[in-house]
């Protein structure tokens, strides 16, 4: 295998967020600036107004889930285990509802005695397990075939695991290498054939902007056109919007945290072109100001475009680890700003 194959495989293994986790959780300057910039597109005075407003949350427009990545950090060091996840957003945090990430209980999509007590502890807290977001399992946009074929498959045991533990969805990535027409052909088979083999599970398969050509909202939104399946749709993240950047000189998070992103999206005309797809939402956070505002995405103008869709479902609450505060202080201050942003919306 070629050196430049090498590091591209390694940028998919390790990418710009999944690296945080490795490193300290501390977002390098140049991620937090590709965030920054796309915010000052967004009507900042309006927003201001709307996020001063306060009030409980009341009845809110959507509801709240927790993504366990927004733990990532406490799951890494051992601090946390999967199976603790669900008691630890319910107790914790008040939080009824979580999505799991595969990449902390890997090798048990097969063991129905884990993914039992996984189970039996969620219906014993009253949590609901909404998707298990899938990683490392080879591109659905693969424009290879036999390769795609093989990833394909290799989704299909977190489908089952997931009807097990009674979730609605996957999430997964639609990563390909090529001109963006090919790998949009590409994914549009793959996730049409995964979302066929879904249906019989009860299952639907979702697509989170995850970086590459995912990133790009019409790109995303014109692969679920093509796909045109009920059971296939998207998962907006309020922040992975950079679709290229710089490579890192060697295979370190080090190296890869040095690394610039050299073309960002437009991260609210992103968010509203994949929302009349959207399943799921993915609230992502990284910093918070004294009055508890996130600084670098808007959200008010952000939950207005939600809202606007129409949609009612899950707001997942995905926290990064920007700065001093603690992963713990970090969901909390998201829950709040969610709450406070619903309320006035709703």
């Amino acid at each position: 295998m070629s050196s430049n194959r090498n590091r591209r495989a390694f940028i998919r293994r390790v990418s710009a967020l999944s690296l945080l986790a490795g490193a300290g959780g501390v977002l390098p300057a140049s991620l937090i600036s590709c965030v920054q910039g796309n915010k000052k597109q967004g009507s900042a005075a309006e927003s201001d107004s709307l996020a001063a407003e306060s009030g409980s949350a009341g009845e809110l427009f959507f509801k709240i889930s927790l993504a366990e990545w927004s733990l990532h950090r406490a799951l890494r060091k051992g601090d946390l285990d999967n199976l603790g996840f669900p008691a630890k957003a319910k107790n914790e945090f008040g939080i009824d509802a979580v999505e799991y990430v595969n990449q902390f209980f890997m090798d048990k999509a097969k063991d129905k005695t884990y993914l039992g007590e996984l189970k039996k502890r969620c219906d014993d807290l009253g949590v609901t397990s909404v998707r298990i977001m899938i990683d490392e399992e080879g591109d659905l946009g693969n424009v290879d075939e036999a390769a795609r074929t093989k990833a394909l498959e290799n989704h299909y045991k977190w489908v089952e695991a997931a009807q097990f533990l009674g979730c609605t969805d996957i999430r997964v990535n639609a990563r390909g290498e090529g001109p963006a027409e090919e790998v949009a052909a590409a994914a549009a088979d793959g996730l049409g054939r995964l979302s066929t083999f879904a249906k019989d599970y009860n299952i639907a398969i979702i697509v989170e902007n995850h970086g590459g050509y995912s990133s790009n909202g019409e790109w995303l939104a014109g692969v679920m056109k093509t796909v045109n399946d009920s059971n296939c749709g998207t998962l907006p993240d309020f922040g992975n919007f950079c679709i290229e950047r710089t490579e890192p000189e060697e295979e370190t998070i080090e190296a890869y945290m040095a690394t610039k992103c050299l073309k960002d999206y437009d991260m609210y005309k992103g968010v509203k072109e994949m929302m009349p797809f959207a399943k799921g939402v993915s609230a992502k956070s990284y910093a918070f100001d004294n009055q508890g505002k996130e600084t670098t995405i808007d959200y008010p103008k952000m939950m207005q475009i939600v809202k606007d869709a129409g949609y009612t479902s899950y707001v997942g609450i995905e926290y990064e680890g920007v700065g001093n505060i603690s992963e713990d202080e970090g969901i909390r201050k998201t829950l709040e700003l969610l709450k406070k942003t619903g309320a006035a919306l709703s």
